[in-house]
């Protein structure tokens, strides 16, 4: 018979505690501790039962690793973020979030993945809401079984009788264990759960995708013990008010996480997008000032984006600083910067920064590409459409290297741009110019000598 006892769980990091407590001695949070019911299995229980045999250590040089080979899912794009695809026996964990498109992401790996059979667990949506998504996506899989169940013990007994390829959950928050008497979604169960999944995995070697929810803080609900457990952790962006989706590796025990994958949310499911660059670059045939093209890289994988800036008289006494897809506390450096060393007054005047496609950037290379945009707007002299920018900015004015220079040398030549700015302290450039002609500056005054002069 299982014994109960109450603790005290912190909702954010996942510590114990004998007494309710104001404040977290170990994630440092306020108001986070709630009152669960902890069932302690007897020694004549066995709440596992997963172990299928016996197992005992084995040599390294003797572990048999032809087993566990990547299997491919069927998109492209997510099998470049996992490193190649899916590795047998591992768990993967998808955060979002709501209305990003996790769920849709999730089938249309279910639908895709025909070579085995693929057991696709909704605990949050019945067999035929989930038949009506896939309706909607226009794809089958004919060995693709839906379950709608929260029952961690069911799901584990189905799994058992179908041996599929694949066990996809959504989501984690919502499926619990008869071991603990806690509700679904509070810390223990799903620490509960995650680590007899893995477990689950790692014996029987069929993967597992997870689905979790987000807090209103942007990081995966539940204790922060569920990241350490899994194997990869993946991150789906993006907004309501855009079409483009992106989906970040933050951690990869198999791979590397410096991908970066991008989908187009289309009324028949998510698309990929080959072609990154010019999904962030506004076709317009005139010249308008303000808007430059920024050569940047997240991860690996390099792209060109728009920058556009405005920048007008001051109406109230208070000029106006916003930037909708960079630090805004950056866009004030820069516009020290532009003040102190190129004497440019934009102290009085409103500044607005935007970043088309509605992605969020964090590149210091794309510090060049804003200054020529802020600039070009308080002049009202339009770049040529045929340059692009690609360079970190100092404090002192100077432009500092940036990273993989040779990559984003090559996005842009294959985009069509005649001229790159990039710094002069730039080291290891590739004699490969291919069509494109690299213009080296300095400083913030060399740059605004060879545009506006």
């Amino acid at each position: 018979m299982a014994k109960t006892k109450t603790v005290f769980v912190c909702q954010n990091c996942g510590a114990e505690s004998a007494k309710w407590i104001g404040r977290c001695p170990s994630c440092k949070e306020w108001n986070t501790y709630h009152e669960e019911l902890l069932a302690q299995p007897s020694p004549r229980d066995n709440p596992t039962s997963l172990s299928r045999e016996k197992r005992k250590p084995e040599l390294l040089d003797n572990v048999r690793t032809d087993e566990y080979q990547r299997q491919k899912t069927g998109i492209p794009e997510l099998d470049r973020i996992l490193g190649g695809g899916l590795v047998g026996g591992s768990l993967v964990l998808l955060g979002g979030e709501p209305g990003v498109g996790k769920s849709t992401l999730a089938l249309q790996l279910a639908l895709a993945m025909k070579d085995k059979p693929v057991l696709y667990v909704s605990g949050e949506e019945s067999e035929e809401q989930v038949s009506l998504r896939a309706g909607r996506l226009g794809k089958s899989n004919p060995r693709c079984y839906i379950y709608s169940e929260t029952g961690l013990e069911n799901i584990l007994l189905q799994a058992d009788n179908l041996e599929p390829g694949l066990i996809i959950i959504d989501s984690v928050q919502t499926i619990s264990t008869e071991i603990l008497e806690s509700s679904a979604g509070s810390v223990s169960q799903v620490r509960e759960c995650a680590a007899r999944l893995l477990k689950y995995s790692k014996i029987t070697g069929i993967p597992v995708f997870l689905i979790g929810h987000i807090t209103k803080d942007g990081t995966i609900a539940g204790p922060k013990v569920l990241e350490h457990i899994v194997d990869v952790v993946l991150y789906f962006e993006g907004d309501n008010n855009y079409i483009y989706r992106l989906l970040r590796s933050v951690k990869n025990r198999f791979g590397s996480t410096s991908e970066l994958g991008i989908f187009e949310m289309m009324e028949d499911g998510l698309r990929e997008v080959s072609n990154p660059s010019e999904m962030f670059i506004n076709q317009h045939y005139e010249s308008l000032s303000g808007v430059t093209i920024a050569a940047t890289v997240d991860g690996i994988r390099p792209f060109l984006i728009e920058t556009q800036a405005l920048v007008s008289s001051a109406v109230y006494g208070t000029p106006q600083r916003s930037s909708t897809g960079f630090d805004i506390r950056r866009l004030n450096m820069l516009l020290a910067v532009l003040e102190k060393r190129a004497g440019f007054r934009l102290g009085a005047k409103d500044v607005f920064l935007n970043i088309a496609g509605g992605i969020k950037v964090n590149d210091p290379a794309i510090d060049l590409a804003i200054l020529t945009a802020v600039l070009s707007s308080n002049l009202d002299i339009p770049v040529a459409k045929n340059i692009c920018f690609s360079g970190e900015t100092g404090l002192s004015g100077e432009i500092r290297p940036v990273a993989r220079i040779d990559q984003r040398i090559r996005e842009a030549s294959k985009m069509g741009f005649g001229k790159i700015y990039i710094s002069k302290f730039q080291k290891n450039i590739s004699e490969k110019r291919q069509g494109i002609e690299v213009v080296p500056v300095g400083k913030v005054e060399e740059l605004v000598r060879s545009l506006f002069a």
